[in-house]
């Protein structure tokens, strides 16, 4: 193990080869890669499913998810003030129904698939998310993360300083509009959740496709369902509440698992499974209570490394592994100065922000003189 945490402690340009975990089948590990490695039989005692473990975690967040609407319901009548604090505390735990959403996506919730697919598309309409088709995009995002060349799925959108150098004007401006914070973590999500989570990619399979026709319906139809008993007003005005919380909640989870201080990126010729999963997938040392809503989703680098290993499992198997221990934590509060971070330096091999650009130039107009 001690070889692992020299390894981990190495700068971003050495680089050690191995086999790739696959999400799914059809992902399959790079040609030439040499012999499984160590790692592979670590994860591989954590992947085993527990219909209980399970079972019981469904009961903890959809009953309370379902009660704190029944509540919403009967505070209308006394006030306002009582429904929204109810309404943001429904969108923490619609973060940990989207937990459950993505682990049966990876087929690790449960045992059999037929029960993930079952509860991942029930979970899929709470969550305005088509299953399938989330699934086809994600494991697309599993399997190019860190790779700077296959951007552009799944992921924040990140350019290097060179590429923002060489953009014009209108793609400049369009990214600085995407990457503010208050688009990234208000706009962004809703429409991310309502517009476009309702139409699918042309590139999909046909599968994919039509899961994403059949989970608008059920969408519609719960929507219809809960407007008949709210009234229309009133449920636009919760439902947007329990969404604008979890999809702000989810964007900024998903923002820092890959955008953090030492984060990896590489070009294909050096990009590496293990690496990226390790160094490119952060640990998120939440508090407990924000360790809980959000499902061990903190945990990104061992989800990475191996999804198969279901949400419930990845806190032992932190604890109980040296080679996870070796991951540098990233605190609540340390997260926050990802806000400050824009583009990715190949130079440099870490991100910086837009005041970087002046020292850029400034080195580019003392090398030409």
């Amino acid at each position: 193990m001690t070889n692992l945490r020299d390894w981990f402690s190495t700068s971003c340009h050495l680089r050690k080869t191995v086999n790739p975990v696959t999400m799914d089948s059809h992902l399959a590990p790079r040609e030439g890669a040499p012999a499984t490695p160590a790692w592979r039989q670590i994860v591989a005692r954590y992947q085993q499913a527990s219909a209980g473990r399970a079972m019981w975690q469904l009961g903890n967040t959809l009953v309370p998810y379902v009660a704190l609407w029944c509540l919403m319901y009967w505070s209308l009548a006394l006030s306002w003030w009582l429904a929204l604090p109810l309404a943001i505390l429904a969108g923490a735990f619609l973060v940990r129904t989207f937990i459950i959403f993505h682990d049966c996506g990876h087929g690790s919730f449960f045992q059999s698939a037929a029960a993930n697919h079952v509860v991942g598309t029930i979970t899929g309409v709470l969550t305005f998310t088509p299953f399938y088709h989330w699934r086809w995009e994600h494991a697309l995002h599993h399997a190019t993360a860190g790779d700077l060349d296959r951007r552009g799925t799944g992921d924040v959108w990140t350019l290097t300083v060179q590429e923002y150098l060489e953009a014009s004007r209108w793609k400049r401006c369009a990214y600085r509009l995407a990457r503010n914070p208050a688009v990234l973590f208000g706009l962004a999500p809703l429409f991310l959740f309502l517009i476009k989570q309702r139409v699918p990619s042309l590139k999909a399979p046909a599968r994919e496709r039509y899961s994403v026709y059949g989970t608008n319906l059920g969408v519609g139809a719960l929507a219809a369902g809960l407007i008949w008993i709210f009234g229309l007003e009133a449920y636009l005005t919760l439902q947007l509440i329990v969404l604008m919380t979890a999809g702000s909640a989810g964007v900024w989870l998903f923002y820092v698992q890959h955008q953090f201080e030492g984060v990896y990126w590489e070009r294909s010729n050096e990009w590496d499974y293990a690496t990226a999963a390790l160094k490119g997938s952060s640990f998120y040392k939440l508090p407990k209570v924000l360790q809980w809503f959000s499902g061990n989703i903190g945990f990104h680098h061992i989800h990475h490394l191996s999804p198969r290993i279901p949400n419930y499992h990845l806190e032992k198997c932190q604890r109980a592994e040296p080679l996870f221990q070796t991951v540098p934590p990233v605190t609540l509060f340390a997260s926050f100065k990802s806000f400050t971070y824009r583009l990715w330096d190949e130079q440099r091999c870490r991100l910086v922000g837009y005041r970087h650009l002046k020292e850029v130039r400034r080195q580019t107009q003392t090398a030409r003189c």
